[in-house]
């Protein structure tokens, strides 16, 4: 209990301090020593509008035949639109996902990380809430610039427990808990 607790100190402590910033995203060939040519992409900071159409490029701009595609996750959250349009290129594309040790995929980075073909979390994942901007009524009309979104439909499409919205939803957008490595097997994020 008491290490989960910790856990959720960092992540809000790291959530706090990068609040004002934006996703950072970056694609590259990369060659690995025993794998060969790999598309790396690596999502990290605050995901929003604009972020779909840098991976997008990132991706065009590295076209070719790779050994494997991996998608880096180091990030605070963001836009849950953004996050789900990013995560329906991550797998039409055939990305695998991947939270380093050192790492943090929290609030709607876990769109990002349930896009993946294959997940290995090595950092921390939290859940909550996405905070609405118009308020919890927002909650009853979930769109975004006249595009309606539907989490629970996403998850479906990606093989993941819809109980997982459920559990988003009961937890406070200023409060967050991390999942184990129970939790990240139960939600087939591991």
């Amino acid at each position: 209990m008491m290490r989960t607790t910790i856990r959720t100190a960092i992540i809000c402590a790291i959530a706090l301090c990068s609040a004002t910033a934006i996703a950072k995203v970056e694609v590259q060939a990369v060659q690995h020593k025993t794998i060969g040519l790999v598309l790396a992409a690596k999502i990290s900071e605050d995901i929003a509008p604009g972020d779909y159409e840098a991976l997008i490029s990132g991706i065009r701009a590295n076209p070719g035949k790779y050994a494997k595609k991996v998608v880096i996750l180091d990030s605070i959250g963001g836009s849950v639109p953004e996050a789900i349009k990013m995560g329906r290129l991550l797998r039409e594309t055939g990305f695998d996902a991947l939270v380093p040790s050192s790492s943090v995929c929290q609030g709607t980075c876990i769109y990002l990380l349930a896009a993946g073909r294959e997940k290995t979390v090595r950092g921390y994942v939290g859940l909550h809430r996405p905070y609405f901007p118009s308020g919890d009524s927002a909650l009853a009309d979930l769109t975004h610039k006249g595009v309606r979104y539907n989490p629970t439909d996403y998850f479906r499409e990606m093989n993941i427990p819809t109980s997982l919205v459920e559990e988003m939803q009961a937890i406070e957008p200023w409060k967050m808990r991390v999942l184990t490595s129970e939790d990240l097997a139960r939600y087939r994020l591991n």
